[in-house]
């Protein structure tokens, strides 16, 4: 069994930016995370996509804002313990003892969870069901894969209306069909598609997938049942994702649906277990990597006096401790 100031579960953006956070408060970290690499489901599904609402970036692409992450925690040397699962928590004298899928155990001063969402699954595209061959993603992990296409890009949320914009400049065609005619996503982001020219489709499926090896074209039926035949080699079925804590759900942890309740500190409801980021849940929570970045700050804070009692909650400035 092996001793760490701080088990940070989740090697997503808040994960990372908790690594560095620890580091800095001169705390031994290690980072687990069931993906190959750090940076969560932004590296695994959107590394291309850009982001507009970090602190200090106009924008910045997904794979981007996790190098830089990984950069400022490199100063302090965190171990990065990837492509394992949490799997079991139990407490020995008090501590938390974490063992992993790989058969490592961890005893922690403290438990930081930054998994997201937990462990998530693309909701598949009812027309794909008898479809066997290529041209069917549910992300876009490089965009210039898809350079000269015709894209036509399924659902009405965030993440279908940022690839529209995303693929709009490389692509030959991009056309949205949504089966309403309002949209989840943001009201701007829309509005820029719009600008564009981007053809929607509104209050239609995607009913058929032509084509044998790949695809080939695609039939869209309109709710009144007219059918039309749009060019395709590419679909990005951006229908959202269904999210599983997996091992998480077994600790013990108070929940609301598939969140974990915290308090001021980030404290959950397990000694010396804290958690931050989108899997975190209190009245009024946001649900943004900005405010992920504050929470592991917080969290981390608190931890470090609850493993030492003499520290000091507020550890300075880092402008003075550089």
């Amino acid at each position: 069994m092996r001793e760490i100031d701080v088990a940070i579960v989740g090697a997503g953006p808040t994960g990372l930016f908790a690594a560095y956070y620890a580091g800095f408060r001169g705390l031994s970290v290690a980072v687990i995370d069931a993906l190959p690499e750090p940076g969560g489901q932004v590296s695994a599904m959107y590394p291309e996509k850009v982001i507009y609402d970090v602190a200090g970036f106009p924008a910045v692409k997904g794979r981007e804002l996790v190098a830089n992450l990984v950069e400022q925690a490199a100063a302090f040397n965190p171990d990065y313990l990837l492509g394992a699962r949490a799997e079991e928590l139990t407490y020995v004298d008090g501590k938390p003892v974490l063992t992993l899928s790989t058969g490592e155990v961890l005893q922690c001063g403290a438990i930081i969870v930054t998994g997201g969402m937990g462990s998530f699954t693309a909701r598949p595209l009812p027309a794909a069901a008898g479809f066997s061959g290529a041209g069917i993603v549910y992300f876009v992990p490089r965009l210039a894969e898809l350079a000269g296409h015709d894209v036509v890009i399924v659902g009405g949320g965030d993440s279908a209306f940022d690839w529209a914009l995303s693929l709009q400049p490389i692509a030959n065609s991009i056309t949205l069909v949504h089966r309403r005619d309002k949209f989840r996503a943001h009201p701007g982001t829309v509005a820029r598609v719009q600008g564009l020219g981007i053809p929607l489709i509104v209050n239609a499926e995607v009913s058929k997938i032509r084509g044998n090896e790949r695809v080939e074209g695609v039939d869209v039926t309109l709710r009144g049942g007219e059918t039309r035949e749009l060019c395709a080699d590419t679909i990005v079925a951006a229908l959202g994702f269904t999210a599983d804590l997996g091992p998480l759900a077994t600790w013990g942890f108070d929940l609301a649906r598939r969140n974990i309740l915290v308090n001021t500190t980030m404290a959950t409801n397990l000694p010396r277990v804290y958690a931050a980021g989108d899997i975190s849940e209190y009245p009024g929570k946001v649900r943004l990597i900005a405010t992920g970045f504050g929470e592991a700050a917080t969290a981390v804070n608190n931890a470090a006096v609850e493993i030492n009692p003499g520290a000091h909650l507020f550890p300075g400035h880092s402008s003075e401790n550089g």
